[in-house]
């Protein structure tokens, strides 16, 4: 498609504008981590991809910093910024189900959630992250891996095609298709590290998966006297599984948690895969077979009753921890500041290890054992919420996950950008390993000005 003619003026933005004077604008503004605030000098929510053209060729004209915004869960607030224009993409919030069931194509501001009942209604499912409310583009550019990943690999995996709204050369903007044949280097990019760097991903097409059924299983230790044990039988056996099984072990202050998923099987087989872990001490445990889009439901947290205020950090982990790297997950959740810390992490292996899409991706941990991140959440919203800034507990809770962190890092290597680590030194490479190079190249190509940038936005190469 060519490019658009630069429009000028305010009234050059597209769709429904929000403006700092406007009724609503101070909800619109805020992302889903309260912890940052900011107020753009505008925000625009276009209906098509005709209408991000505009709405990125206006801020060119106009000499204005942009930021992209999807679900509004960056958990470092950088998909809104203060004085700039924010490019909202809620409204592109179709689900296309080819007729043979094989493929499907979503808008960029479809949830995590949506997609999930939308494609189960016809028996189908694609993985996704496990946050129903999460934008399902955003979890896929970055990576994307839940309770399905070891089944069916990551989001980015099922990524067969995207349109892109990218900067043009007349200092304007145009839309692009990119698959394996059309752009391909910028379709490897764009699975896993896609998030903002080189464009607006308007639409996104997917291979799915046919999925009628699945076993939800959950299981509780109560205290951490279990903890060793458990946690290091899960991470000798959950990564090497029968792939149709994914499972999360999350450890809190009061309890040790398993949550499983075992895709198209029965009761008896997920308590044959699990029993290294059951047969520890006298878990209390729950077993459900149901559809899929019934199961992620269950996972679902209200948002009235989420803190909010959240800090995380992201590792992967390519070798067991040691007794001493587990011990020292147990010592920092004996001092969690509040209820609403832990310790999360997601089985990986399976399908993920074995099948890269054609064309490859940018993603870098596929040799993985696990994820894991280290996490706190405090403050409340809505009617007598404080403000990050003026909470006690900000303080302690950010130095406590950065403690956590730190202490965790000789056994850990890598990061994930869909959970950013904002001062860890070596970024790039820790989110991306050898693929920066080439990802510096790609952003050379598609986006030379830099108009698509935020704190970790892939950098251009320090000759161009």
């Amino acid at each position: 498609m060519s490019a658009r003619r630069r429009p000028t003026g305010l009234a050059g933005l597209p769709g429904r504008v929000m403006l700092p004077d406007d009724p609503g604008y101070d909800e619109a503004r805020r992302s889903w981590n309260r912890l940052f605030s900011h107020r753009p000098a505008a925000i625009v929510y276009p209906g098509s991809a005709e209408e991000v053209v505009d709405a990125v060729a206006w801020a060119r004209g106009a000499g204005v910093a942009l930021r992209i915004r999807g679900g509004g869960h960056c958990l470092e607030g950088w998909s809104t910024l203060d004085d700039g224009l924010v490019i909202d993409l809620s409204g592109l919030d179709e689900v296309t189900i080819d007729g043979a069931g094989a493929t499907a194509t979503v808008g960029a501001g479809v949830t995590q959630g949506s997609v999930v009942a939308a494609l189960a209604a016809r028996g189908l499912a694609v993985p996704t992250g496990t946050e129903g409310s999460v934008g399902l583009a955003g979890a896929t550019l970055g990576g994307g891996f839940g309770l399905l990943t070891r089944a069916f690999g990551m989001a980015c995996d099922a990524l067969l095609r995207a349109e892109v709204v990218v900067a043009s050369a007349d200092g304007g903007a145009e839309v692009i298709s990119v698959d394996t044949a059309r752009h391909p280097e910028l379709l490897w990019a764009l699975r896993g590290a896609g998030n903002g760097s080189f464009g607006v991903v308007t639409s996104l097409s997917y291979r799915v998966h046919p999925l009628t059924s699945v076993v939800t299983f959950t299981a509780s230790w109560p205290g951490h006297r279990m903890l060793a044990d458990v946690f290091d039988a899960w991470q000798r056996s959950a990564p090497v599984a029968d792939e149709r099984l994914t499972s999360q072990l999350e450890v809190r202050p009061d309890a040790v948690v398993l949550i499983a998923v075992l895709a198209s099987g029965d009761a008896a087989e997920v308590s044959e895969l699990l029993d290294p872990m059951l047969s520890l001490g006298s878990p209390e445990v729950a077993l459900v077979e149901s559809g899929w889009a019934e199961a992620y439901g269950r996972f679902q947290v209200p948002l009235d009753a989420e803190p909010a205020h959240w800090k995380f950090a992201s590792q992967f982990v390519s070798a067991p921890f040691s007794r001493e790297a587990v011990a020292l997950i147990a010592e920092f959740m004996a001092s969690a500041p509040t209820s609403s810390c832990n310790y999360f992490t997601n089985a990986l292996g399976g399908a993920m290890r074995r099948s890269e899409p054609a064309g490859g991706s940018a993603f870098a941990h596929r040799d993985a054992l696990f994820y894991a991140e280290p996490g706190a959440g405090w403050g409340i919203r809505g009617e007598g919420a404080v403000a990050a800034a003026d909470d006690p507990l900000t303080p302690e809770c950010l130095a406590w996950v950065a403690e956590f962190a730190a202490a965790l890092e000789p056994f850990v290597s890598g990061a994930y950008p869909n959970v950013p680590n904002p001062d860890a030194p070596g970024w790039e490479q820790r989110y991306w390993g050898v693929g920066v190079d080439h990802l510096r190249a790609v952003k050379a190509r598609y986006d030379p000005s830099d108009v698509f940038r935020f704190p970790q936005s892939v950098r251009l190469p320090a000759d161009s």
